[in-house]
């Protein structure tokens, strides 16, 4: 990919909260640049042979931010990469350190009703089981915006696809 002979970065980074579509976007992207595509969520299961809700339920939210971040820190050395990170990996210092050393950053932006409605069929969201959504993501959007503000790139994911893959990809060929 040009992109990374022009830049000095080493992978496309998306981050945004829950159900922004990360892993829908950086599946095309990978795909589109024919470019390896890391979840960051996929390969924390992978590793441990566990399910995330399996963790959080048995372990704790701690213990499963302690497995997120090193697995974050792993895959961000990579090269060539889209990494789809898990949406509280951000408030780590470590791996937002990581993320601008070597990666070009790209929020996924979306509404909290949006996110409401995209998730409401989903048991795989340890943090939104027997609660009111809207309370909890607006509290989490609250905790993180200020990280995922200050990526490189802020794309408002309330479209489809193509078009958000299309909007990212004129971005970062221009760069």
């Amino acid at each position: 990919m040009q992109f990374f002979k022009k830049n000095s970065v080493k992978n496309l980074c998306l981050l945004g909260l829950m159900g922004s579509g990360k892993s829908v976007i950086g599946k095309e992207l990978g795909k589109l640049h024919n470019i390896d595509f890391l979840d960051t969520d996929h390969i924390i299961e992978e590793e441990t042979g566990k399910k995330i809700a399996f963790i959080f339920k048995n372990y704790g939210e701690l213990y499963f931010r302690g497995i997120e971040e090193r697995i974050c820190l792993k895959l961000l050395e990579r090269r060539n990469c889209v990494i789809a990170l898990g949406g509280g990996s951000i408030v780590s210092r470590k791996v937002r350190e990581l993320i601008n050393k070597n990666s070009f950053s790209i929020y996924l932006k979306v509404d909290i009703k949006t996110l409401v409605d995209r998730i409401q069929n989903t048991r795989k969201r340890p943090l939104l089981n027997n609660v009111d959504r809207n309370e909890v993501l607006g509290r989490l959007y609250e905790q993180r915006k200020k990280f995922y503000n200050k990526a490189n790139l802020i794309v408002e994911n309330n479209f489809e696809k193509q078009e958000i893959v299309h909007k990212i990809n004129s971005v970062i060929e221009k760069l």
